[in-house]
């Protein structure tokens, strides 16, 4: 019987952990009403500690795996133009992908109208979170005033650049730094094992996530705004199933259900943690599995996990269309053309924050005139459409980093397609 377990893989033990952890939430959720043994016991000790540990392990993890990484991949470069190559396509693709989000989510809201018959007597505003940052204070924090502040921030776009940065200094002082060289190629190493290491804990800690999620969600809520979330998962799965599937099929002629039954365990340890920077390392550690370069998802995955958010770009397109719809407003061309730009900018600014998705919507409405309250009516709910789109993120950045690998031809089609094993020594980074 023990060995039976062993055999389990770590993919099939995540999902077993985000099923049990589902149902488990639901039965407290529904039918335990003892305050003490479901809210201060369960849902504030053991599934809180439970889960927000194993969390800021992987969090724990990000910074360095990701700086070193990309350190030993553009130092490694036998071309260095190549990262700008990779770095431009990366960036093309995810402003696509992204503006095709937009389109079918605004067409499927004018079509479905999710906004229109609504009664949000019952629901109370929430919260008031907003975000006041212009666009030139949004270039101007790429830009690190201080590296190890922007390090021990965990602020992802500093921490890419500052890297890459590094990679290449190190790249034209590759004769002169080896014991540097060899020192961050070490590094690396040991971030791949504790990354290894603290995965072992996912299936316990995704348990717990999900348990606590469900156990406290407010269901009341979920009903009132049933057109709003159906509307809005409509429209993440399409984009999941369909779109990403298409530009993969075209531009890299792979099989998608391959990738997909491959990718399927990080798409629950997303829709677990609601994380984007938390689901990196296990990101770049199955699409290496792939045959995806390392040089290649050590840069696309964490630029994608900072400004590729498909699926936030999607919440907020249908959030615009069913508060314009609610509040009886005819948004014209010029107002759609904003809103698009703006939801752009919106989307890949969107900081690590509670309802961050929710808070960056602020600059969309402030744009087209909808009243800021009505983003305090989407709280109760935005935390369950945030497992979806947490899933459609991550998936669009391993998506996009698959086309851009395949099209700097460093993309390994026979370790996809599993007719040999994966490169482990990630020594070869060209």
């Amino acid at each position: 019987m023990l060995n039976r377990f062993k055999k389990i893989s770590l993919g099939n033990w995540i999902f077993i952990g985000m099923f049990l952890g589902v149902i488990v939430g639901l039965f407290l959720n529904l039918f335990v009403d003892n305050h003490f043994i479901k809210d201060v016991i369960l849902m504030d000790n053991v599934f809180y500690l439970g889960g927000n540990i194993f969390i800021r392990l992987m969090k724990m993890l990000v910074v360095p795996l990701v700086f070193c990484s990309l350190v030993v991949g553009v130092s490694s470069l036998s071309n260095i133009n190549k990262i700008f190559t990779i770095g431009g396509r990366t960036i093309i693709l995810y402003l696509i992908t992204s503006l095709i989000g937009i389109f079918i989510a605004f067409t499927v809201s004018s079509v479905f109208k999710p906004g229109v018959g609504v009664n949000l007597s019952a629901i109370t505003q929430t919260s008031n979170v907003t975000l006041n940052q212009t666009m030139t204070e949004l270039v101007l924090d790429i830009i690190p005033e201080n590296p190890l502040n922007a390090l021990a921030s965990s602020e992802m776009l500093p921490v890419i650049i500052v890297g890459a940065i590094m990679g290449f200094i190190l790249f034209k002082l590759s004769n002169k730094t080896p014991t540097l060289n060899n020192l961050f190629k070490e590094l690396n190493k040991i971030m791949i094992t504790m990354t290894g290491i603290v995965l072992k804990f996912a299936p316990f800690g995704i348990f717990c996530l999900m348990a606590r999620t469900f156990g406290t969600l407010g269901l009341e809520n979920i009903f009132s705004l049933t057109r709003y979330m159906n509307c809005v998962v409509f429209v993440l799965l399409i984009q999941l199933f369909v779109v990403y599937p298409i530009i993969l099929l075209i531009l890299t002629k792979v099989n998608p259900l391959r990738f997909y039954k491959k990718f399927m365990s990080v798409m629950f340890f997303a829709f677990s943690t609601l994380s984007s920077n938390a689901t990196i390392p296990l990101n770049m550690h199955k699409l290496e599995d792939m045959g995806v370069s390392h040089v290649v998802s050590s840069f696309t995955v964490p630029l994608g996990a900072t400004i590729n958010k498909n699926g936030t770009i999607i919440m907020q397109s249908v959030a615009t269309m069913f508060a314009a719809q609610y509040c009886g407003m005819d948004l014209g061309t010029s107002a759609i053309l904003t809103a698009v730009f703006t939801l752009i900018l919106a989307s890949s600014s969107t900081p690590s924050v509670p309802f961050s998705g929710l808070a960056t919507l602020t600059l969309v409405f402030t744009s087209i005139g909808i009243p800021l309250e009505m983003i305090g009516l989407l709280v109760g709910i935005d935390h369950i459409l945030d497992t979806f789109r947490t899933a459609v993120n991550i998936t669009g950045d391993a998506i996009c980093t698959i086309v851009v690998d395949f099209k700097n031809k460093t993309f390994d089609v026979d370790v996809f397609n599993n007719k040999k094993e994966p490169d482990k020594s990630i020594q070869n980074l060209e």
